[in-house]
């Protein structure tokens, strides 16, 4: 017969054993937490996104990515329900983006090499909420530059939206998507360069993707000096309208967070691409 106090001592230590499994299922939780937030941080400082994005913190989110951008590179965070969808505030200096949609083409493959890889090449965006010129190293990005020339001659990017601004940690926006959603590409890929040594300082461009030699056609702006493993490729350099890019940034994301569609409904009227 049991005795009160080896009944006591038997409850006791049931209630000991609960405690335990409660706390190693909370430490089994954490642990699965604490993995998820550093794929998403791998994305936002790798690609996030669309993903950055691919753990990459500015990476394009492609369908055969194998991870977290940009983005597993995670795209821009997509918006709620229609309920609950934030309001988009007006943002002094952004006007409404000129009409029109983008083309969406697809191409099978990279563009053959057209340009004059010791050529002085110019990328001017001329957004809604004012101009961005951009000098193109041509002679350590050839790959990079004669694709955007490409494109920017096929009207690809006009009418595009910038999806993507981070704010907190990488200081980024990005663009250059056609859908808008951190997923789209031209329909073809190309090489990594530029890579050896490469920092990425206020006015830095470089290619988002998700993972090494996925470049397609998003890229992303650095308005803030940002710390990120040289992964994305460098190609330019912000010579004009730099400030227009800290101004988005300053009216912050859509969403309130630190990472989201940026509040200025950033749209390229134009973007096109000089020699000279």
């Amino acid at each position: 017969m049991v005795s009160s106090e080896q009944r006591r001592r038997q409850l006791a230590r049931e209630k000991y054993e609960r405690q335990m499994e409660r706390r190693a299922e909370a430490a089994s939780a954490r642990r699965r937490r604490n993995t998820i937030l550093g794929a998403s941080l791998a994305v936002v400082v790798l690609a996030g996104g669309g993903t950055l994005f691919a753990t990459g913190a500015f990476s394009s989110d492609g369908k055969d990515k194998n991870t977290s951008a940009a983005s597993s590179a995670q795209p821009a965070p997509t918006q709620a329900d229609p309920a609950s969808t934030p309001t988009r505030k007006p943002v002094e200096g952004c006007a409404a983006p000129a009409p029109g949609s983008p083309n969406k083409k697809q191409f099978k493959a990279e563009p053959a090499m057209s340009i004059d890889d010791h050529g002085s090449y110019t990328m001017t965006l001329d957004t809604n909420c004012g101009k961005v010129t951009v000098a193109m190293d041509a002679a350590k990005a050839p790959h990079t530059v004669n694709s955007f020339n490409f494109l920017a001659g096929e009207q690809y990017f006009d009418h595009t939206k910038c999806h993507r601004l981070t704010t907190d940690g990488i200081f980024v926006l990005q663009c250059g998507d056609p859908t808008a959603t951190g997923s789209g590409s031209p329909g073809y890929k190309f090489a990594d360069e530029n890579l050896s040594g490469a920092t990425y300082p206020a006015g830095t461009v470089a290619m988002a993707n998700s993972g090494p030699g996925t470049n397609g056609s998003q890229f992303f702006l650095v308005y803030k000096d940002t710390q990120l493993p040289p992964n994305y490729t460098p190609f330019g350099k912000i010579t004009g309208g730099l400030d227009v890019v800290q101004k988005i940034a300053s009216a912050g994301t859509l969403e309130g967070s630190g990472d989201g569609h940026p509040m200025a409904d950033v749209t390229f009227n134009s973007v096109t691409v000089s020699k000279g």
